[in-house]
């Protein structure tokens, strides 16, 4: 971010922050005894989910502090249970949402496998994109993983649902957007989600058999105890 880019400050930009955050579906809450971020600006709750909390941080300053609070809150939370590792900071811009994601990426590479989200609230220009949340860009064997983890799930689900039906692939894709909030796109260098589905498939077949055990496919899905087909790889089925 250059330096002469607007930059909402102070207060202001916590209330701008906070009203963007309540048409998310966030409403804001009195931080719990066991509140363990003593720097987060104010505390959320996700709508009709109590245990869901999450500290909001907001720069008081300038872009800088944001830096700073990342590296404060990586500190604090070595060794703290899952529902401890959520966090949602707040950016000025898609430049400083991408800086944030690097570096929570380069000090703590299993930070971005909690609940952390950064929300994009800009200065109030007309040029400027609405508030939303920055999606991240990861490598292509984590999206993968990721991947298969969710396609896992939906077959299971399928499986012990009596009216079981097809999977659909375009849901793991919302899942990796929504929940895992990955930039597909960019993370697999494409346009469309057709294209990011084949190179998912490209991948997958790339990485589908461990090292010397051609039988052993890292990307498996169990459909049945036994019998043919119990196996197939998730690309496959």
């Amino acid at each position: 971010m250059s330096p002469g880019d607007s930059t909402p400050v102070g207060t202001d930009w916590s209330r701008h922050a906070e009203t963007v955050l309540r048409k998310f579906g966030y409403a804001r809450i009195a931080p719990g005894r066991r509140a363990r971020e003593p720097d987060a600006t104010f505390w959320v709750q996700e709508a009709g989910v109590p245990r869901r909390t999450f500290p909001v941080f907001v720069p008081p300053t300038s872009p800088a502090t944001l830096a700073e609070g990342i590296d404060r809150w990586l500190a604090r939370g070595r060794g703290a249970t899952a529902d401890q590792r959520r966090a949602i900071f707040v950016a000025s811009s898609d430049a400083a949402a991408e800086e944030a994601w690097e570096r929570l990426a380069r000090t703590d590479p299993t930070a971005v496998e909690h609940e952390v989200s950064i929300l994009v609230v800009p200065s109030s220009t007309a040029d400027e994109p609405p508030a939303h949340f920055a999606l991240r860009r990861v490598r292509p064997a984590e999206l993968l993983r990721v991947a298969t983890g969710i396609v896992v799930g939906l077959f299971r689900r399928s499986h012990d649902d009596e009216a079981a039906g097809a999977i659909d692939f375009g849901e793991m894709l919302q899942m990796l957007r929504g929940r895992f909030g990955i930039d597909l796109h960019r993370s697999l260098g494409v346009r469309t989600d057709e294209d990011a589905l084949y190179v998912l498939y490209q991948l997958a077949q790339r990485d589908a058999y461990a090292p010397g055990d051609s039988g052993s496919s890292l990307h498996l899905i169990v459909l049945k105890p036994t019998g043919p087909a119990a196996r197939v790889p998730w690309f496959a089925a």
